[in-house]
């Protein structure tokens, strides 16, 4: 086995530690999640419309989806050091002129341009790969991304307080804040692990039609896209279920948004450790059929008139759970079907995935209104669960055909 090259905290000729790659991971996922709770408000501060507010969620995944294409080549390329610090400097720019925006539009323009802190999340899981073996990237993956699991847990919980605290743009100043602070590890800790060799943008553009003609790839990753959609539309319309259907507090609608995560995370774990047993076209399965099962029991129930926080946030957490399981299986199935193009089906499944997010959570905060109660959206959520899992059993069915 290679050995590991040698760590050293807060210096920069050596790999960065685990900490700070937990941090910058951790960083985007914050940046997605925290503000949630106050959109509601903010719709009401920018006089205008929650579906013109909800850009905020929708244009912000756009554009993660479109940096996912690029981020990988170029920084194969140029290097991970300067594409981390220069996304984070981009990012904390563009905090700052949200913060001081006062018209919806300059705000959005600005709420966009914070994605380029998405480079960190794809990025974080390339310099694991750097630097460590086959054998042992997994393992350490899995530390450096449970700040996917537990930030949008955390998040929103944080958003609802310094909202109720203060107002929403305490929620701002402290990601500002967090930026900088960021940066300022990365600056000192974060050496260069990779520069100069990779696949080129161009070679990578070249290799999509041989993806692109595979079935079971199409099959895992509209998988992701119908499995992930169904969480970016609860978060599309979270917000204004909780703040003006149910009537919840900041701090309560962060506490009920970030609900989900504790599924998420114990679907991640009952993936790590039975998806080499049950293999992982069956672990998406059972995870598909664990969210239409809890999402289709909410909806009878809202139909029962049964209207409820609990029933409506709950429920999510079979949302959750369902999609920690799925999501590591059909990933790891969509980068699988062509091992030659791992990278480049990484980028490509996750573009995708994203991109299907940011049209389903703006679709949801357009169908929502106080009149017609969390309905649209249960049955939105379901709908593409449903398609979720068929996705998965057309894979099997491939398969079995191949065979």
């Amino acid at each position: 086995m290679a050995s590991l090259p040698m760590i050293r905290f807060l210096d920069r000729t050596t790999p960065p530690h685990i900490i700070t790659l937990v941090l910058i991971t951790g960083m985007s996922a914050l940046n997605m999640s925290i503000f949630l709770p106050s959109l509601a408000t903010m719709t009401t501060y920018f006089n205008t419309d929650y579906a013109i507010m909800q850009i905020s969620l929708s244009g912000y995944l756009a554009a993660t989806a479109v940096l996912q294409v690029f981020v990988g080549p170029i920084s194969d390329r140029f290097g991970r050091r300067v594409m981390v610090l220069g996304s984070l400097l981009i990012f904390v720019l563009a905090t700052i002129g949200a913060l001081m925006a006062t018209t919806v539009e300059t705000f959005l323009f600005f709420r966009i341009i914070q994605a380029a802190v998405a480079t960190c999340m794809a990025l974080g899981r390339a310099i694991v790969r750097d630097i460590v073996p086959e054998d042992q990237a997994a393992s350490m993956i899995g530390y450096v991304t449970m700040g996917m699991a537990l930030v949008p847990m955390l998040g929103p919980m944080l958003g609802g307080a310094l909202e109720q605290a203060f107002d929403w743009h305490a929620t701002f100043v402290f990601l500002a804040l967090a930026g900088m602070a960021t940066f300022a590890l990365c600056y000192f800790d974060l050496g260069e692990t990779v520069a100069g060799k990779g696949t080129s943008f161009s070679d990578q553009l070249a290799s999509y039609p041989e993806l692109l003609r595979s079935p079971r790839f199409w099959g895992y990753v509209l998988c992701a896209a119908f499995g992930s959609g169904a969480f970016f539309a609860l978060l599309g319309g979270a917000s204004f279920v909780a703040s003006e259907i149910f009537g919840l507090s900041p701090v309560w609608s962060g506490i009920a948004i970030g609900a989900p995560a504790l599924g998420y995370a114990f679907g991640n774990f009952l993936s790590g450790r039975y998806s080499v047993q049950f293999g992982i076209n069956r672990m998406a399965l059972i995870g598909t059929a664990i969210t239409i099962a809890g999402l289709g029991i909410s909806a009878i129930l809202t139909l029962a008139d049964v209207v409820h926080p609990l029933n409506f946030f709950g429920f999510c957490v079979f949302l959750g759970l369902g999609n920690g399981m799925t999501l590591p299986n059909v990933m790891a199935g969509s980068i699988s079907v062509r091992p030659h193009l791992a990278g480049t089906a990484s980028g490509l499944g996750g573009a995708i995935m994203i991109g299907g997010g940011a049209a389903l959570s703006q679709f949801a905060g357009g169908i929502l209104t106080v009149e017609s109660g969390t309905l649209p959206l249960q049955l939105l959520m379901l709908g593409v669960s449903v398609l979720a899992m068929l996705s998965v059993l057309f894979v099997v069915w491939r398969e079995r055909r191949i065979a």
